[in-house]
């Protein structure tokens, strides 16, 4: 209901009553415009100003819209059935998935630097797989921050394994494109190879996974990246020591 680019667009005496309003949800939508006006310390021009940029006709469609924005975040539940995770073991016999992931370890042999990339929780896995596959005997590094500098000959000849659920994240694909351009071999991880940073890479693994969403949050399960990561790391170690 209230996206960053709405947001974005409030003055101050609208995010004043933003603020209001999220501290009070759970009353607001039960109070008269004047009541409202009162006790946030606007007046109501302010207020159906700001029910306008939300994209309410009204302060009545306002109520409404906030009432069922309240009821479907109270009783929006978490799916906690293991069926997907099961089912995504059991395509793990796939000579698809062992080709692929020879490949990838052969690129790595002949790569200078291996540098995984990614943003949220995905930027998190990336520093994990990174101490991983130190651990193992083979040096990495992580990126997690957008505006980390890519202006470097250090990037020549590396391995890039960008990480990402959606596949579509904007400082992602900005990283890649942009590394592209030193002779960096592209590896991504994603859900689904139909997304733009797949079609961007040189090779792609995806494991195709049912996609959960709370709110604007995604919580789909990392299990699988997770065992993608430890499988890559213990095939290099087994097939170079």
């Amino acid at each position: 209901m209230f996206s960053y680019e709405i947001i974005q667009s409030f003055n101050d005496i609208e995010l004043s009553l933003y603020r209001y309003i999220m501290k009070n949800i759970g009353k607001v939508s039960y109070m008269r415009i004047r009541e409202l006006a009162d006790e946030a310390h606007v007046s109501t021009t302010t207020i159906l100003r700001f029910c306008k940029k939300v994209n309410c006709e009204g302060y009545s469609e306002f109520k409404i819209k906030l009432k069922m924005h309240v009821e479907r975040n109270e009783f929006e539940k978490v799916n906690n059935d293991t069926s997907v995770i099961v089912d995504f073991f059991k395509k793990l016999d796939n000579s698809e998935l062992d080709r692929k992931l020879n490949i990838l370890c052969d690129n790595i042999k002949q790569a200078s630097n291996i540098i995984f990339i990614g943003a949220g929780t995905s930027g998190i896995l990336c520093k994990y797989a990174a101490r991983y596959f130190s651990s193992i005997g083979k040096f990495a590094m992580y990126i997690d921050d957008p505006y980390f500098p890519r202006n470097s000959k250090f990037y020549e000849d590396s391995i890039i394994i960008a990480i990402s659920v959606s596949g579509e994240t904007h400082s992602v694909i900005d990283h890649i494109s942009n590394l592209k351009r030193e002779n960096s071999t592209v590896v991504s991880i994603t859900n689904t190879e139909n997304c733009t940073i797949a079609k961007i890479s040189d090779l792609n693994i995806s494991y195709y996974i049912q996609q959960e969403k709370l709110g604007i949050s995604d919580i789909t399960t990392q299990i699988p990246v997770l065992y993608i990561i430890e499988s890559i790391g213990k095939r290099l170690h087994n097939k170079f020591i």
